[in-house]
C-alpha cells in the first residue's frame, strides 16, 4: 500500500489600499453639540483594532467623565483641549498632543473663545460599550 503525497502550495492574497471616501459623522455625548467625523474606526470603516476622527468642539462644550478601556491619542490643531484627570488638569493647545490611557478617569472639555478641533486616534477603537461614562 503507498502512502499518499500531502502537497502544500503558499496560497497567496492580493490585497489593495482601501479608500475611505467619506467620514461618518457621529453624535457627541456632552452639554453641547460636537461635530465628530470618523474616518476609522466601527462605524465607517468596521475597524475594531482602532479608530480616527476628527472633532470640532465648540467653546463652553464639555463631555462626561469617562474611564474607557483603550487608549486616545489626541493632536490639538486648533484652539485649547482642557482634560481633567484624578491628579489634575491638563491643557493642550494647538500643535501639542495628549495621550490618555486606558483605565484612566478623564473629562475632556473646551472652555475657550474658539473651541477647538483635534484628531483622536483610539486603540483599540472606540466605542460606546468599552467607553464608560459616567451618567449623573
Amino acid at each position: 500500500m503507498g502512502v499518499a503525497a500531502l502537497v502544500v502550495r503558499p496560497v497567496t492574497f492580493v490585497s489593495m489600499p482601501t479608500l475611505l471616501t467619506q467620514p461618518t459623522r457621529i453624535q457627541a455625548a456632552g452639554n453641547k453639540p460636537k461635530i465628530i467625523d470618523e474616518y476609522v474606526g466601527r462605524l465607517n470603516s468596521q475597524t475594531s483594532a482602532l479608530s480616527i476622527a476628527h472633532m470640532r468642539s465648540p467653546q463652553g462644550w464639555t463631555e462626561p467623565v469617562q474611564k474607557p478601556e483603550f487608549d486616545e491619542f489626541t493632536v490639538v490643531l486648533k484652539g485649547l483641549l482642557r482634560i481633567r484627570h484624578d491628579k489634575g488638569e491638563l491643557e493642550v493647545r494647538a500643535g501639542q498632543a495628549v495621550i490618555a490611557h486606558r483605565g484612566e478617569w478623564v473629562q475632556y472639555s473646551t472652555p475657550q473663545p474658539e473651541g477647538a478641533e483635534y484628531i483622536a486616534v483610539c486603540l483599540p477603537a472606540f466605542s460606546l460599550e468599552t467607553v464608560h461614562r459616567e451618567t449623573k
